[in-house]
């Protein structure tokens, strides 16, 4: 199994993980009640103590000085632009439209990946990735009037997501999964007192809203742990695309647990952007395998 083909299969493990985590956290701050901040920082603060007993458990220490070097911390930056964001997003659109506009991130870390980090991107892909673009702007479906005003919570989401995935590359290779756990979710709780700063003073959690916070949690760190490992095992470029297979589970989850009814449109555009992943990841085994015969 090339790294690749593993990096591609740990961003769709992670990608059902967040998944599963936005619909639990749109659970918790819609019929459960909590504010977007609360549940943030709950999450948050879950999540980090997950991480935090993972990494004492394996002798890890939870601080390294590398945190405090250039790409960490642009790392940080761009995770609490995108956490910050997206909670709003999550809290205040349908699901189904938030996760549509979250995949135009692998466009923008294609291009990073090119641009920064000197990986070469073929024209077939740029064609496929402009397919997938397509199939999100079917769903969007911007108007002359612009955007709705929420939507913009999950671009500014997006982008933040997508610095994070490419910094994430050029983190020092010593620093584990857990480390960077422990980092991300601190930096998740951060965000979400942000929030607060601007929210009403909040009540008591109930018990189902704190087991849906909980759930987000623990999928979560699922879906953070597997992207951490695709990022740093396969080619961004190639790995990205199938971050596109989120959209697919939120369309699920929105239809069978929000009452969220995708028009043709919407599905249209859902199999654009799968098949252009999918192509993606076709084209260069095919390139990989010419290159492998042609080799003396």
């Amino acid at each position: 199994m090339t790294d690749n083909l593993k990096g591609s299969l740990w961003m769709m493990l992670a990608m059902l993980g967040f998944g599963v985590e936005d619909a639990f956290f749109k659970a918790a701050t819609g019929t459960g009640g909590i504010s977007p901040g609360l549940g943030t920082v709950q999450f948050g603060l879950l999540a980090m103590t997950i991480y935090a007993v993972q990494a004492r458990r394996r002798g890890v220490p939870l601080w390294d000085s590398a945190y405090l070097q250039k790409g960490l911390l642009i790392r940080t930056g761009f995770e609490i632009l995108g956490r910050l964001f997206f909670a709003l997003s999550l809290a205040y659109t349908p699901l189904s439209t938030t996760s549509a506009i979250l995949q135009a991130a692998p466009l923008v870390v294609m291009l990073s990946a090119g641009l920064i980090l000197g990986e070469r991107i073929g024209p077939h892909r740029w064609l496929a990735t402009a397919v997938g673009f397509a199939g999100v702007l079917l769903i969007i479906r911007p108007s002359p009037s612009g955007i709705e005003p929420n939507a913009v919570f999950a671009l500014l989401g997006m982008i933040g997501f997508a610095g994070r995935d490419v910094a994430t590359r050029t983190a020092p290779a010593h620093i584990r999964p857990s480390q960077l756990g422990v980092l991300g979710f601190a930096v998740v709780t951060f965000a979400g007192l942000v929030i607060m700063a601007f929210e009403p003073a909040p009540s008591l959690p109930t018990l189902p809203a704190t087991a849906m916070i909980c759930g987000t949690a623990v999928a979560g760190v699922i879906g953070y742990t597997a992207l951490t490992t695709a990022m740093r095992t396969g080619e961004v470029s190639v790995v990205a695309p199938f971050r596109y297979s989120r959209l697919l589970v939120a369309l699920v989850l929105a239809y069978t647990v929000f009452g969220e009814r995708p028009d043709t449109m919407t599905l249209s555009g859902a199999a654009l952007i799968v098949a252009s992943g999918i192509y993606s990841l076709w084209r260069d085994g095919r390139k990989r395998a010419t290159i492998s015969r042609a080799a003396p």
